[in-house]
């Protein structure tokens, strides 16, 4: 070749005319391939194309010009051993003159030295970019000796315009993959999708949409998204600044399914396709989860006729048999009838607390607002917890100050969320711990801070603590429903204010909230 510059230069020519016909992977591979072994009359060779991770994706062998059935583990046999290997683990070129003399060079089956003797051989990284391998090629000439440095030249050559092509086709793949993924999700799923352009037109709908609707693929751009579910243009209106900055917004309407109104959930978010930007419409059937919202009310409203007015007959009762307890039972008896109040009242406000945790999901309003000095809601929430601390033996440390703005709050409520907070803080602080209770007053807000001295909640767990059920100590038996810190920040901000959890100087938990010091 050495010798013959023209066929040198009609080999990079047919090479790159192959390279610019296709974009499909095994396809560049074999052309390029077949091209080199016949050009340099080589016995054979292989090719293969390697992954960021240099695992094969795709590869080709020739045999005397024919090709050899492979599977993906003989190809990642070729990369395992011998020089292709090498190549692969250097990034580096080889020339092999005498493949009996060289360790690097690794024996198929069908290619003992007793049956084709030595060979001579070229193995070429296709590198992108100048470091990031995506493909080797090797070839194999009966005659040792047979190749020289031009050959490796001319393959190195070939390299740099094999390495952009794989590198594409492997884009190119990818985009195929994710394609066929998105149209296996997009008509496989359970909910209605629906694309459509900008102003509601309906371009592609999956096989969801097109069994509710009762409509086809030929009649798809006659219908409107609008004709199947009411929508509220003025509140859609509005929101399309944010599909621009694409968010994804979310409505609640009404389909017409087999004759009957169904509620969905409507959930819009920008998409691009081929360049050009549509909207696509997902629309999740929530009857069941109506449903299920009604069987909650109606649970609530069992729980607050069926157990709350029973513990007020309770209590009442219990506080009329302390008045009638003997002085000289009182230490005895008393102190019995003492521990049962204050568990039904403990009762009554884990109902009181499970009933606004309902109302509060649903946005009810707080109805029985006041204005109330805070101060006396601490001192109140601290004596209903002192028992508590008085069993771990720990100690209370209240800053707060003695005037201060009132508060237009619920005073019962914002009580439990600071029993909540301090039962919190008394169950993790150790035996003999601290208790810190402060406020904070600013121009707008007063700031509430409840903190312990145990062992603190991890960065990455803060928020899920105030979620319904949370649960994070999974090495101690689990205590409570899970409720508490669900129903505190429900409160917080259903009075305007804010809640959070950190950690002062790596040592226990400080949960913080603030109010609002205005009124209505």
């Amino acid at each position: 070749m050495q010798d013959n510059p023209q066929k040198s230069l009609n080999l990079l020519y047919n090479v790159s005319r192959e390279l610019s016909a296709t974009l499909d992977l095994h396809t560049v591979l074999e052309r390029v391939l077949f091209l080199c072994t016949r050009d340099v009359t080589a016995e054979r060779g292989s090719i293969v194309a390697i992954d960021e991770n240099k695992r094969p994706i795709d590869g080709v062998l020739i045999i005397n010009q024919m090709p050899v059935e492979h599977t993906i583990y003989d190809i990642q046999g070729i990369l395992d051993h011998g020089l292709a290997g090498w190549v692969v683990r250097n990034h580096e070129a080889a020339l092999v003159t005498d493949t009996t003399q060289d360790k690097r060079w690794y024996r198929r089956p069908d290619d003992a030295t007793s049956q084709t003797g030595a060979k001579s051989a070229i193995c070429i990284p296709f590198l992108l970019g100048g470091d990031q391998l995506v493909g080797v090629l090797t070839i194999v000439h009966p005659q040792p000796g047979f190749f020289s440095e031009s050959h490796l030249i001319l393959l190195q050559a070939i390299s740099d315009q094999a390495a952009i092509t794989i590198s594409n086709a492997l884009l190119f793949q990818s985009l195929q993959l994710a394609q066929q993924r998105y149209q296996e999700l997009f008509e496989g799923s359970i909910d209605p999708i629906l694309v459509t352009t900008w102003k509601g037109e309906i371009l592609e709908a999956n096989r969801k949409a097109r069994e509710i609707f009762n409509i086809d693929h030929e009649n798809l751009t006659s219908k409107s998204i609008f004709e199947f579910h009411q929508v509220d243009w003025e509140w859609l209106g509005e929101k399309s600044h944010d599909l621009h900055d694409n968010q994804t917004i979310t409505y609640v309407s009404e389909i017409n399914q087999d004759g009957r109104a169904t509620p969905v959930e409507v959930h819009i978010h920008k998409v691009d396709i081929e360049g050009a930007e549509y909207l696509q419409w997902i629309m999740h059937n929530i009857s069941e989860r109506i449903k299920l919202d009604k069987m909650r009310e109606e649970l609530s409203a069992m729980v607050y006729h069926d157990l709350r007015s029973p513990l007020s007959n309770v209590e009442s009762s219990l506080d009329m048999l302390a008045s009638l307890i003997p002085p000289e039972y009182a230490d005895t008896a008393g102190q019995l009838v003492q521990i049962a109040t204050r568990s039904t009242k403990r009762v009554q406000n884990l109902i009181n607390s499970l009933l606004d945790i309902n109302r509060l999901e649903t946005g009810h309003p707080i109805a029985h607002r006041e204005w109330s000095r805070f101060q006396d809601v601490i001192q109140e929430s601290l004596e209903s917890v002192q028992v508590n601390m008085d069993a771990k033996d720990l100690q209370s440390i209240v800053e707060i100050p003695e005037e201060s703005p009132l508060l237009w709050i619920d005073k019962d409520m914002m009580k439990r969320v600071f029993i909540n907070l301090l039962d919190n803080a008394i169950k993790f602080a150790p035996q003999k711990g601290h208790i810190w209770v402060s406020a904070n007053i600013d121009s707008d807000f007063i700031q509430f801070s409840i903190r312990d001295d145990g062992p603190g909640i991890p960065p990455e767990l803060r928020e899920r603590v105030f979620d319904k059920y949370a649960y994070l100590n999974i090495d101690k038996p689990k205590k409570g429903i899970g409720l508490g810190l669900a129903f505190c920040r429900l409160a917080v901000e259903a009075h305007g204010g804010k809640i959070w959890v950190d950690s002062p100087a790596d040592k226990g938990s400080r949960f913080n909230f603030i109010l609002p010091t205005a009124g209505p």
